[in-house]
């Protein structure tokens, strides 16, 4: 996708989810607001294609600015957790269209072939192997890893440490590309993604370290954790629309923070792509490394300061 088509569609997209949050659409009194949701879609888009970890970001900032409706109504929070990935979801497939039909296009033709040969063969096979291990362990722990993961002293050493493993991986020599990894390690990658789970670790974080890991280069690591969003988000997405949102009784005021939510995610989904992309062909992970160590020690302040508790 052209740079100056990703920053027009993510400036348009933006555009719309600042103007709706402005006019209030689709607000409850009282309930979580169009700017607030707005925050959060911008919070969303950035951190979870950034390797700084999203669902740590997405628990820190109602924490910080004492935002408490989510924590208290679980069912408006459900509601917007799908809004806020579908909006991920979106950017990704905008920005890699036409490597997403290439690939698909490549893993049926495996099928019709019975057998593996081209580069973008291989890399839907990839992709299909590491995102079972995380479609599997979500399903069996995901209600655990919600209540007793997530406190923000837990995300303050989380995000600490996984810095840290960043950090060490980041150091790998840059040899091989994504189609030349087999499928045992494809199936390594996944394990390494459903760790993602623990808030505070990052999806892409532990997807390029695992790459990193593996000798791909950074951009390689990078695209193949893009890749990987979609068919894990897809999957949640899906089963948590189904349960919380067409099955689920939708809660007051869900419309308006549900639209502005998935749009300002989306938007600035687009952009922390681009700009990620192009900060890695020249420059090494180590500036997301000093994020995170930043963050985990503003939460250590935050805490011992008594201006939030250390727990909700």
């Amino acid at each position: 996708m052209r740079r100056s088509l990703v920053y027009a569609v993510a400036a348009a997209t933006l555009a719309v989810a600042a103007v709706l949050a402005a006019a209030g659409v689709g607000e409850e009194p009282g309930a979580l607001s169009n700017w607030q949701a707005f925050v959060l879609g911008l919070v969303q888009g950035a951190t979870e294609l950034l390797p700084i970890s999203s669902s740590a970001h997405l628990i820190l900032v109602p924490w910080l600015g004492d935002w408490t409706y989510l924590e208290q109504h679980d069912s408006f929070n459900q509601t917007f957790d799908v809004a806020l990935h579908l909006g991920t979801l979106i950017a990704v497939v905008v920005y890699f269209w036409h490597d997403v039909v290439a690939i698909t296009i490549a893993w049926f033709r495996t099928l019709r072939r019975r057998s593996i040969e081209a580069p973008e063969e291989r890399i839907a096979w990839i992709v299909l192997v590491a995102t079972i291990p995380a479609a599997l362990i979500g399903l069996a722990f995901e209600d655990q890893i919600a209540e007793y993961l997530g406190e923000p002293w837990q995300i303050a050493i989380v995000i600490a440490v996984f810095a840290l493993v960043l950090l060490w991986a980041d150091r790998s020599p840059q040899r091989r590309v994504a189609s030349d990894l087999s499928l045992v390690e494809a199936l390594g990658v996944g394990v390494a993604q459903a760790m993602a789970l623990i808030p505070g670790v990052s999806r892409s974080g532990i997807t390029i370290s695992a790459g990193r890991f593996l000798g791909l280069d950074r951009d390689s690591a990078a695209r193949l954790s893009f890749l990987l969003l979609i068919p894990t988000v897809l999957g949640a997405v899906l089963l948590k629309g189904l349960k919380d949102v067409v099955l689920g009784e939708l809660p007051p005021g869900w419309e308006g923070p549900f639209v502005v939510g998935t749009l300002a995610a989306a938007g600035a989904g687009l952009l922390a792509i681009e700009w990620l992309l192009g900060y890695v062909r020249r420059h090494d992970y180590s500036v997301f490394v000093w994020y995170r160590l930043a963050v985990a020690g503003l939460i250590v302040v935050v805490i011992v300061s008594g201006a939030r508790s250390a727990t909700f």
